[in-house]
């Protein structure tokens, strides 16, 4: 899978990065690890980097310590057909994180939930 996208996600990671990407690539169709490096005497140490691809987004993620933290003010939108893959979705994804909205109807939208992932 060629990256067509010109802009790519990069998700920064204490030391997590595997973990998401395993979530997330199991979690979309079409999805799926592209590469595993590690990056060698970083100012954090050896840090691990991955590329993924889901459903057709690329994505680039790095173990790379604590030195930023995921906050909600950014997230990533999900469009979805049916009401079955919103439900699949959400129970993958909102497993062990944290509700910011719970799945229900909303006057901007029939079926939409917010979840942070664990």
């Amino acid at each position: 899978m060629s990256n067509k996208n010109k802009i790519t996600p990069h998700l920064w990671y204490d030391k997590e990065a595997s973990k998401a990407a395993r979530l997330y690539t199991t979690s979309f169709d079409n999805s799926k690890i592209l590469s595993i490096n590690t990056i060698k005497d970083t100012p954090s140490g050896d840090a691990e980097m991955l590329k993924f691809v889901l459903d057709g987004q690329h994505f680039t993620s790095i173990s790379a310590g604590p030195y930023f933290k995921f906050n909600p003010s950014v997230s990533f939108l999900v469009a979805c057909k049916t009401k079955e893959e919103v439900d699949k979705l959400w129970k993958k994804l909102s497993a062990g994180g944290k509700i910011m909205m719970e799945l229900g109807a909303y006057p901007f939208s029939e079926r939409y939930g917010w979840t942070e992932d664990s």
